[in-house]
């Protein structure tokens, strides 16, 4: 540095830090041997504090405002110093201007999948990403701690440090968090309150405030994705309709595969099985949507519910169960010659079926009815 240089640099008494950059979280002002003339004019504005060190000691820290660096706006500096009654000019100290503003949009993820048990489907793994956001709140802890004697300390110098303890305090907190695997997606929220609270206890450490921590998205294998939606979609989907849905799809796609000379009755067993399969699909989808209609309506109060009591009987004809009638039904079905007292009939809380005439219930449908015809001698 050249005469002129050096008698610039003794002579200039105003120390200020205009920050250009969006990346800047500490800047060391630079001056000739650091030294400062008695009564120079500090200047730290807003979103700034200076922290004054005197041989590797903190010293005097300033909010915003002009100070004239006189012993009495340098109380530490002036003890540290010695002085009691004012002092000879120029005087060294280094100064470090810290920017306080909030720096955000800081990156943060898991550069290794975090491994986890569900008790339905046992290991797996899941990443996650997200932002936070923080500011500089105590200047003399964050040059103590972080900032030594760097004279241009950017966030990208302290991010490497800042993601690490992210990461691990995220980790222990979705281990501790019993989350289900199908819960992340929609606790991203509470996840990021909890680990808020634990960093941010950790970032005061180095002077430091964490003000905003978010988890933007949480991710896991596909075929846990997968198994999740199936299970999700359980609960609202009409369980007959998807059935019918399906059976007319094996159908078609049944159909679709048979060929050459098999195709006739390929066609013709597709068409038979279809027509069975639709007509009992149709008939289950039909006793459950009366079923659904039914349970709505007594619900709503539309229609009485059934009257309590009331018997019914099933009955067997031709090798095949019919029924449940009731005994109105029976004793037109008596009359009509249909059953007789040796029809098998079984009603809930028999143990087996047994015969019509046997029941004291049904006896009475038989004695009003003329015995059969006895054969012609």
């Amino acid at each position: 540095m050249g005469i002129w240089n050096k008698l610039k640099n003794e002579f200039i008494d105003i120390i200020e830090w205009l920050d250009s950059s969006n990346d800047t979280i500490a800047y060391r002002f630079e001056r000739y041997q650091n030294e400062i003339k008695y009564g120079a004019k500090l200047t730290v504005r807003e979103g700034q504090i200076a922290v004054f060190v005197n041989e590797g000691q903190i010293a005097d820290v300033y909010p915003p405002g002009m100070y004239a660096l006189e012993t009495q706006n340098m109380p530490i500096l002036s003890t540290l110093k010695g002085w009691k009654y004012g002092f000879n000019s120029p005087f060294k100290a280094e100064v470090y201007f810290i920017n306080t503003k909030q720096f955000t949009d800081q990156k943060w993820g898991t550069k290794n999948a975090i491994t986890l048990e569900d008790d339905r489907f046992g290991m797996y793994e899941i990443r996650a990403f997200g932002t936070y956001a923080f500011r500089v709140t105590d200047g003399a802890k964050f040059v103590r701690e972080i900032l030594g004697t760097d004279g241009n300390f950017t966030t990208e110098e302290i991010n490497g440090q800042l993601r690490s303890l992210v990461v691990t305090r995220f980790t222990d907190a979705v281990g501790e968090s019993k989350f289900t695997a199908e819960k992340f997606a929609g606790k991203t929220n509470e996840l990021s309150e909890e680990v808020y609270k634990i960093i941010n206890g950790e970032f005061a450490e180095y002077g430091i405030t964490l003000t905003k921590f978010l988890i933007e998205n949480i991710s896991m294998p596909e075929e846990i994705k997968k198994e999740i939606f199936e299970l999700s979609r359980l609960n609202k989907v009409d369980i007959s309709k998807l059935a019918q849905m399906k059976a007319a799809k094996a159908i078609e796609k049944s159909a679709e595969n048979d060929g050459g000379a098999g195709m006739g009755m390929g066609m013709g067993m597709g068409v038979g099985m279809g027509v069975n399969m639709a007509n009992m699909m149709g008939n289950m989808f039909t006793q459950q949507q009366q079923q659904n209609q039914n349970i709505q309506q007594h619900n709503s109060g539309t229609v009485p519910p059934p009257i309590p009591g009331v018997i019914k009987y099933f009955i067997a004809l031709n090798g095949q169960q019919q029924g449940p009638f009731e005994l109105s039904q029976l004793q037109q079905m008596v009359s009509s010659g249909q059953i007789n007292r040796d029809t098998l009939v079984w009603k809930e809380g028999m143990a087996a079926w047994a015969a019509a005439g046997s029941l004291t219930d049904l006896a009475a449908l038989f004695s009003n009815t003329p015995p059969p015809i006895p054969p012609a001698q």
